[in-house]
C-alpha cells in the first residue's frame, strides 16, 4: 500500500469461500453481520459479540499484527452453540482488522475486468511457463548443488526459455503484445 501497488492475488480462502457449505456456516466471521460504527458482530441468533480486547501476534518471518477478540454476550441455552462452537463458554472469534481490510481489496480487485484479464494471463504464463519448462525441456531436477551453482543453472534454463519464447513471438509477429486477449467461448 505505502508504494501505491494494487492486489491482484486471490485470497488464500477465495476457492472455499464460494462453496455452500462455507456460506451456510454460521460459525464464520464472514458470514456474521459487522457493525463498523459501534464496532461490534452478530452471530446467528442475533446476539452481539463485543470487542473484549486485542493482542498483538508475531509471525515467525517477524511480521507484527494486532489481533481483535470478540465474545459473544451469552452463548448458554442458544440453539445454534452445538453449530456455531466447540468452547464450553462463550464464542470468541479473533480478527485481525488490517488483514482482513487488505483480504477484502485484493477480492475486490480480481473481481474487475482487469483483475479477472491478470488472473487469466497469470494461469497461462508463469504457470505455463514451469510446465513448459518441467515437461517439454525434460527438466525435473537440478543437476549441480549449492546456491549459486543452482540459481547458475536455473537462471540458464529461463534464459534459454525466454529466447525461445522471443523467436516464436517474433515469427508470428507479435511482439508488441503483453497479455493475452480472452477469447469468446
Amino acid at each position: 500500500e505505502s508504494k501505491k501497488q494494487e492486489a491482484f492475488i486471490k485470497p488464500a480462502n477465495y476457492e472455499k469461500s464460494k462453496t455452500k457449505k462455507f456460506k451456510s456456516d454460521i460459525s464464520k466471521k464472514e458470514n456474521m453481520y459487522y457493525n463498523t460504527d459501534e464496532d461490534y458482530y452478530i452471530c446467528a441468533s442475533g446476539k452481539k459479540m463485543l470487542l473484549k480486547g486485542t493482542k498483538k501476534k508475531k509471525t515467525k518471518s517477524g511480521y507484527e499484527t494486532t489481533v481483535s477478540i470478540y465474545e459473544c454476550e451469552d452463548c448458554d441455552g442458544c440453539e445454534y452453540k452445538s453449530k456455531c462452537t466447540k468452547a464450553k463458554g462463550n464464542k470468541q472469534i479473533h480478527v485481525a482488522k488490517n488483514f482482513m481490510r487488505l483480504r477484502t481489496n485484493s477480492l475486490k480487485n480480481i473481481t474487475t475486468p482487469k483483475g479477472i484479464l491478470l488472473r487469466m494471463n497469470r494461469s497461462i504464463q508463469v504457470e505455463g511457463a514451469f510446465g513448459v519448462i518441467k515437461q517439454d525441456y525434460g527438466f525435473r531436477r537440478f543437476f549441480m548443488r549449492g546456491n549459486i551453482k543452482v540459481r547458475t543453472e536455473f537462471l540458464l534454463m529461463a534464459f534459454g526459455y525466454n529466447v525461445n519464447k522471443l523467436y516464436h513471438k517474433t515469427i508470428q509477429n507479435r511482439n508488441g503484445e503483453l497479455l493475452h486477449k480472452q477469447q469468446a467461448s
